[in-house]
């Protein structure tokens, strides 16, 4: 098993392929082939007190935009139907759901984080009722390993002639000489700096 405690050549590579600083990093759960990250595993509660439910975060530039592409064709509509139409699929859904929230516990704990009670019970991408963020589903898959989000795993079929785990495009995916970013330009963090202004 690989190492999943984030280097700082991970961070900057995380920042780079998403373009923001990246933030309250507990793991690296899945790397490319090359060993670049593929997927962060983030703190429930960030450091600066937001609570974030969002365990498992897609950053690969490759895989991120073959998903997107996936989620503009329809797909989550496609699978929150199906959910609704198939309780077998919605018992896997529920389970897949199940383990987020364990995911989610251990990486609390790992971080030495107290309980985040405002995200207890809510786990991200639209479990347990519906498809809401394929990204989500899809690092999820990637995170814990196929045959967990059944989802999940059908999101990395769909993307399979763009990206497979036996395939490497880090070297073409982000920009390698480019400044690591220190400006965090991500929403949460314009809310607070809203709120500080008024």
């Amino acid at each position: 098993m690989t190492d999943r405690t984030p280097t700082q050549e991970d961070l900057d590579t995380l920042s780079l392929q998403l373009g923001r600083p990246v933030r309250d990093v507990v793991e690296i759960p899945a790397r490319c082939r090359c060993g670049n990250p593929l997927v962060a595993a983030t703190a429930p509660r960030l450091s600066n007190g937001i609570p974030f439910p969002t365990t498992f975060y897609l950053t690969h530039p490759t895989i991120t935009a073959a998903v997107s592409r996936r989620e503009a064709d329809g797909v989550m509509a496609e699978m929150s139907q199906r959910i609704q139409e198939d309780a077998e699929l919605a018992a896997q859904h529920r389970a897949a759901h199940e383990n987020y929230l364990q995911e989610r516990e251990r990486i609390r704990q790992a971080a030495e984080l107290e309980p985040v009670w405002e995200i207890e019970g809510i786990s991200a991408g639209g479990y347990p009722e519906r498809v809401k963020c394929l990204h989500v589903l899809v690092s999820h898959s990637l995170a814990v390993g196929r045959g967990i989000s059944p989802l999940g795993d059908e999101g990395l079929d769909l993307i399979a002639e763009e990206w497979t785990p036996e395939m490497c495009t880090c070297a073409t995916a982000w920009d390698h000489d480019a400044e690591i970013p220190t400006r965090d330009l991500s929403r949460h963090v314009r809310r607070l700096e809203q709120q500080d202004d008024e």
